[in-house]
C-alpha cells in the first residue's frame, strides 16, 4: 500500500530540461559553430559529470569538460528563467489531491537546494511537501538510491510504500535501486529508458490513477 509520493521536480513538476539545452547550445556555438542540439540531447537527466562529457565530446576543442563546466557557470543562467512558465499547471491540482486523501508528500531533486526551494515558493507550492531534499547534500547523484533511501528515512515510510514520480534514465533507477514504486511522466525527446517504471503516465494528472493501483 503506498503511503508517500516523492516528486523529482525537473521534468515532472516543470518543463525544463529543454530550456536549459537551448542556453547549452548557445554557450557550445560559441566553441564551436556547428554543434546541434541534438548532440547535447543526452546532457538531459545525465550526471554533472556524465553531462559536461557529452558538451566536451560535442565541442571537441581541446577543453576538458571541467573547464566547459566552470565557463559555463560564470552566467548564472537559473537567474534569467521564469519558473512559472515552465510549470506544469496541472501539478498544484494533483498535489491538492493526493494531500487531501492523506498521502504524505515528498520532493527528491538532484537540483541544489537553493534553486528548488525557489522554484517551490514561486509556483506556490513548497507548503505540498514535508520533506524537500536535493541531490547535493549526498556524495553520489542519481542512479544511486541514496538519495530516496533518505527521503523515505525522513517521512519514516518504508520504500516499499512510496511512489516515484520521475522522468529521466538514471532517476528511475535510483527508485528502482531504493526498492520504491515508479511513476514515469513519458517524454521521447532525450531518449531516456523508462523501461523499469511500474507505470508510465501522459501527464502529471495522471499520477492520481497510478497511486490508486500502486
Amino acid at each position: 500500500m503506498i503511503k508517500a509520493v516523492i516528486f523529482d521536480m525537473d521534468g515532472v513538476l516543470i518543463d525544463s530540461e529543454g530550456v536549459y539545452l537551448e542556453y547549452q547550445l548557445e554557450f557550445a556555438r560559441t566553441k564551436n559553430p556547428d554543434v546541434r542540439l541534438e548532440q547535447l540531447y543526452p546532457m538531459a537527466g545525465a550526471t554533472k559529470k556524465d553531462s559536461w562529457e557529452v558538451m566536451e565530446r560535442a565541442v571537441n576543442n581541446g577543453q576538458t569538460w571541467e573547464e566547459l563546466r566552470d565557463e559555463f557557470r560564470k552566467k548564472d543562467i537559473y537567474r534569467e528563467i521564469d519558473y512559472r512558465k515552465l510549470y506544469r499547471p496541472d501539478a498544484t491540482a494533483v498535489l491538492s489531491q493526493l494531500k487531501a486523501d492523506g498521502y504524505r508528500l515528498a520532493l527528491a531533486s538532484s537540483t541544489h537546494l537553493e534553486l528548488v526551494e525557489r522554484i517551490l515558493e514561486e509556483n506556490g507550492i513548497r507548503s505540498y511537501f514535508e520533506e524537500v531534499i536535493s541531490g547535493s547534500q549526498f556524495k553520489r547523484s542519481k542512479p544511486d538510491p541514496e538519495i530516496y533511501l533518505h527521503t523515505a528515512a525522513c517521512l519514516g515510510i518504508a520504500p516499499r510504500e512510496c511512489l516515484a514520480v520521475e522522468d529521466s534514465t538514471l532517476g528511475i533507477q535510483a527508485a528502482y535501486r531504493a526498492g520504491m514504486k515508479i511513476a514515469a511522466i513519458i517524454d521521447t525527446r532525450y531518449g531516456f529508458d523508462q523501461s523499469l517504471a511500474d507505470y508510465r503516465l501522459s501527464q502529471v494528472k495522471d499520477v492520481l490513477e497510478a497511486v490508486k493501483k500502486a
